[in-house]
């Protein structure tokens, strides 16, 4: 396959190409693959739409109309999408190829797979444990599956996988890292608190990537205290995936060890100790061992 020539990658960079490589004959090949990529065609049309978008909406759908036939004859189109309005462009792509929907996992469905994999090679594990690989690895199946097979490799044939081998094995994300932190300054344990910090840095986390979880995590977690005392549902303020609500508890949970204005305030130091390093003024680790430690006192 020839980039260019029998292979073209669209994305939303360069979608107003689109009709014109479909156009282009794929010189000395019987077909051209062409992948377009969260184009912004399928996208939810609304008063602030790009009015460029809107006119190419409208131009690419009446050239796939009329031309339908001859797009089929000489092209392979793939649209991969992350964003989808079944507009007029869709229903029109659905009667006349195939549309596949990848939804994501729910977390009861990502356990029974995990489970059926340690089943696979007789290691035992409780679904709590599987849980809890889940909460500290995130919810990417490749990540979990390569995080599964150290733990199967350690315990062998009918070994027992618990959270300890959990701990000592596994990569966790920064994210669930992040959750572990929160609960040892919500704790006012300054002391563990701080190692964790360290222990990011010494994984090699850029501390500039920690100031910002940090920053989105408290962020959450400030949106869960306003939507708790407004009787609203966390996890559509905080707009989570199906995959994802196993979070609502641990964002309530530590919603509960500070109050309103401790989180406005941790915000609002975050953001300025961002300011003052970019400008100099304070190295990022000392600041922010300085904020946990504040908040820990």
């Amino acid at each position: 396959m020839f980039y260019g020539i029998n292979y073209i990658q669209i994305d939303e960079t360069n979608i107003q190409e689109l009709i014109a490589d479909l156009e282009t004959p794929a010189f000395g090949f019987e077909k051209k693959l062409v992948i377009v990529k969260n184009s912004g065609l399928f996208t939810k049309e609304g008063k602030r739409q790009n009015s460029v978008l809107k006119e190419l909406k409208e131009k690419v759908y009446n050239y796939f109309k009329n031309n339908i036939e001859e797009i089929k004859e000489y092209n392979i189109v793939i649209f991969i999408e992350e964003e989808i309005e079944k507009n007029s462009l869709y229903k029109l792509i659905e009667k006349s190829g195939k549309v596949c929907a990848f939804e994501k996992q729910t977390p009861s469905q990502i356990i029974s797979r995990l489970k059926a994999i340690f089943n696979g090679y007789k290691v035992n594990i409780e679904d709590s444990t599987i849980k809890y690989l889940i909460e500290s690895c995130g919810t990417s199946m490749q990540e979990l599956i390569n995080e599964s097979r150290k733990l199967i490799e350690y315990a062998g044939e009918n070994g027992i996988i618990h959270k300890e081998e959990v701990d000592l094995l596994c990569i966790k994300e920064v994210n669930a890292v992040i959750f572990t932190l929160t609960d040892s300054l919500g704790k006012k344990d300054i002391n563990s608190a701080l190692n964790t910090l360290k222990d990011l840095i010494y994984n090699k986390e850029p501390v500039q990537k920690i100031l910002i979880t940090l920053y989105n995590h408290f962020k959450k977690i400030y949106f869960t205290k306003l939507a708790i005392e407004e009787k609203k549902d966390v996890a559509q303020v905080l707009n989570l995936k199906p995959n994802q609500l196993f979070l609502v508890n641990k964002y309530k949970g530590q919603a509960n060890y500070f109050e309103k204005q401790e989180l406005r305030n941790i915000l609002e130091e975050l953001i300025l100790l961002d300011k003052n390093s970019k400008i100099g003024l304070i190295d990022l680790n000392i600041g922010l061992e300085s904020i946990l430690s504040k908040y820990c006192s």
